[in-house]
């Protein structure tokens, strides 16, 4: 048993700090410096020798794709008070700029980590076969093989571009990559500045012949510079380099926007063109070239990161090969809940038999398509609502609701357009949806739509009734296969009824009232939680068992933090199971000394949003109440979003929540790092005999209590898991 074993462990003993860091703002961390913590904890995982070789290339991807958008979107918008002369504080006390300081420094650390890791990984995979060459690592036949390459597949996207005063510096799109160029006429010695940018439409490493079983390629920009004189006929290379633009990705749309879906169109281009935030360079940039570079970018020093190494990260992903499944994750196939085969894969059938729970990706998100496609073929049913907050380009949820419509069904899709980095997406599936005839609404100018809900409205001899899916995740089938989710279906008549209010508040902007189950944001979610964390509270101080266990993405909004903490002193044991950024700060005496925290980081994304109360009964009790959430603990999620809290109330539903999925988070060891009361995560990958619990591998090979259908619960698992073999 290790600390991470919330379930087994005891809680730690907690420190003394000074009282300035116990009621001011010091009570809570950082938020920034939280998530690029989380960023340090995935990029751990592409060192972690449990993982397979190219699943770490795959982390090593991720890390750089994340960083990548928070300095787009967050230090952005610090940039951005800045400029407009605002000095807020934080939650922690610290202005803009103080907060810009210390990312910067922490970032940097991190992009030199992503090099070093870079090359321990490229090591191995040459061990493997699999090599990232050089020009200077190529043979004849190699050069035959890419300049065939390079003229078919290559030359005719590219653009050469002088820079002089008749070719004034082009504009460099957000993410785009360049080649710069110090060229020199071989004739008469004539210097040239030239850029090459170089195609995001193609693929960033070119494959070059290989001995079977093995694979080999060449970066593009080696590509590039080993074709040049085929594209500066008569120019010499005197020296080079590589630079990548991040811009300010953040979407400004105006309050009074007559026409939603033009504007954002027209805010996507002015996406495209933001201030530049970042500057990568590689190391050894010619004086000249750099100094030209930064000066038409409009960049100083500190937006600048020199790096010995490899621009663009994130595009390794490209090199985790189907050809190399050895080296990946043995394949998973999620289960089909037997209760579904039970009714031959009848939706309807297996949900009026009783409210279902699944779990994804342990149990496949073919249901919730199943579900919409059934209602759109089903002549019984009359109406769809649907809520779309991201969903994959070619979606089946969407086909399904265009088949529903076409066929005469009343279909009303809520299509977020304010989906970050997806508003392009949901654009075009709106204007899709509205050309098979479906009633498309856009929610709020304000507020975000998140919440995650789908009504099937079907005739049932004399009266309707409505089956409701409420999800944790978005109806995505792709992120569906990696991020852990749960899909709730009931035809519960209480939470039919308060999902068709909430979807007449989103086409109607009319504040729903008289719920009678759930909770929304912004107006009743958060108040909702406080209540509901004060009740523990007063069980703990009646002497009751007193118990809190959360499952989130992030938490972050202080009224929360402080009613944990004034729970936490009234002697509420609370374990938080929090992926992501943690402004809360446990283990600290007279503040949070009945409060720990992990994360949890591996195979799947910790996706979904959970909280079980013990209900003066403590935890795990068939008597607790226990709610799912669309929403994280965040300013933003609780008071800018509209976002659904409701509660389970099926016995079955709650034992797989509270005695399977939250109890197996609780006691994983394997893949949890433990928060301390400084800021920093731990994680204990030995253990005495070799074996660590991890709740991903327990998911992958037990069944799950909801959905069992025939095979009734009787082999209901225990928090154990076969540690032999791999799962599969």
């Amino acid at each position: 048993m290790t600390q991470a074993d919330f379930l087994a462990a005891p809680f730690p003993d907690a420190i003394d700090l000074p009282d300035d860091e116990r009621n001011g703002p010091r009570r809570f961390f950082n938020r920034e410096l939280s998530w690029l913590a989380f960023n340090w904890r995935v990029l751990d995982e592409a060192s972690n020798p449990g993982v397979p070789l190219l699943e770490r290339l795959r982390f090593l991807s991720i890390s750089a794709t994340n960083l990548d958008e928070f300095y787009t979107v967050r230090v952005a918008g610090y940039r951005a008070l800045m400029r407009s002369g605002k000095n807020a504080l934080s939650d922690d006390g610290r202005t803009p700029a103080e907060q810009l300081v210390l990312i910067n420094e922490n970032a940097r650390r991190l992009l030199q980590t992503q090099q070093s890791v870079f090359d321990t990984l490229t090591s191995e995979m040459d061990a493997q076969g699999i090599a990232i060459e050089t020009r200077a690592d190529l043979t004849e036949d190699d050069l035959k093989h890419l300049e065939d390459h390079f003229f078919n597949k290559v030359f005719p996207v590219l653009s050469p571009l002088a820079i002089d005063p008749a070719h004034p510096f082009p504009f460099i799109p957000n993410a785009g990559f360049c080649l710069a160029l110090e060229l020199e006429r071989a004739k008469d010695k004539r210097a040239l500045q030239a850029l090459l940018p170089i195609p995001q439409q193609i693929d960033r490493f070119v494959p070059l012949p290989a001995k079977d079983g093995e694979a080999r390629f060449l970066p593009l920009e080696e590509l590039l510079l080993l074709h040049l004189g085929m594209l500066f006929p008569g120019y010499t290379d005197r020296g080079h380099c590589t630079f990548r633009v991040l811009r300010d990705s953040d979407l400004e749309v105006e309050d009074e926007a007559e026409d939603l879906v033009r504007e954002f169109e027209t805010a996507l281009k002015r996406r495209r063109r933001g201030e530049v935030i970042r500057l990568k360079i590689s190391a050894g940039a010619p004086n000249d070239l750099r100094a030209i570079i930064m000066q038409e970018l409009q960049v100083t020093d500190d937006d600048v990161v020199e790096l010995h190494g490899l621009l663009g990260v994130a595009d390794l992903k490209e090199l985790v090969l189907d050809s190399r499944k050895d080296l990946q994750w043995p394949k998973f196939t999620p289960r089909i809940p037997e209760r579904v085969q039970d009714h031959e894969g009848d939706m309807f059938a297996a949900i009026r038999k009783k409210d279902m729970l699944l779990h994804h990706p342990y149990e496949t998100f073919d249901m919730v398509i199943r579900f919409l496609e059934q209602a759109a073929r089903d002549p019984n049913v009359l109406a769809i609502k649907q809520t779309l907050y991201r969903t994959s380009q070619d979606s089946p949820i969407v086909s399904a609701l265009c088949e529903a419509a076409e066929a005469g069904k009343s279909v009303t899709a809520l299509v977020e357009l304010k989906a970050r980095f997806d508003e392009a997406a949901n654009i075009r599936q709106s204007r899709r949806l509205e050309r098979a005839g479906a009633h498309v609404v856009y929610g709020f100018m304000t507020l975000k739509t998140h919440a995650k809900i789908s009504t099937v409205v079907r005739r049932e001899g004399e009266n309707l009734v409505t089956y409701t899916h409420y999800g944790t995740g978005n109806y995505h089938p792709i992120t569906a296969r990696i991020y852990t989710d749960l899909s709730f279906f009931t035809c519960d008549g209480p939470l039919g009824r308060d999902a068709t209010k909430v979807f007449n508040y989103l086409s109607g902007y009319v504040q729903p009232e008289g719920l009678e189950n759930l909770a929304i944001a912004p107006s009743t979610l958060k108040p909702r939680l406080l209540e509901l964390i004060a009740a523990e509270a007063d069980h703990a101080a009646a002497g009751r068992p007193a118990e809190i266990w959360v499952k989130l993405n992030a938490l972050v909004e202080p009224d929360i933090i402080d009613a944990l903490y004034a729970a936490s002193n009234a002697g509420v044991k609370i374990s938080l199971v929090v992926r992501g950024i943690c402004a809360l700060r446990p283990g600290i005496k007279g503040l949070s000394e009945n409060i720990r925290v992990k994360s949890i980081v591996g195979r799947f994304l910790e996706h979904s949003r959970i909280v079980c109360f013990g209900n003066g009964h403590g935890l795990p009790s068939k008597k607790a109440r226990v709610f799912m959430s669309s929403a994280d603990w965040m300013e933003r999620n609780l008071s800018r979003r509209v976002e659904t809290l409701f509660e389970a109330k099926n016995p079955t539903v709650k034992a797989q929540i509270v005695s399977q999925i939250m109890a197996a988070n609780m006691a994983d060891e394997a893949q949890s790092w433990v928060l301390d009361a400084h800021g920093h995560y731990a994680r204990t990958l030995d253990a005495k005999d070799g074996q660590l619990f991890s709740c991903h591998r327990f998911f992958m090979e037990n069944p799950s209590l909801s959905g069992r259908g025939s095979a009734g619960a009787k082999d209901v698992p225990k928090l154990t898991h076969s540690r032999d073999e791999p799962a599969s």
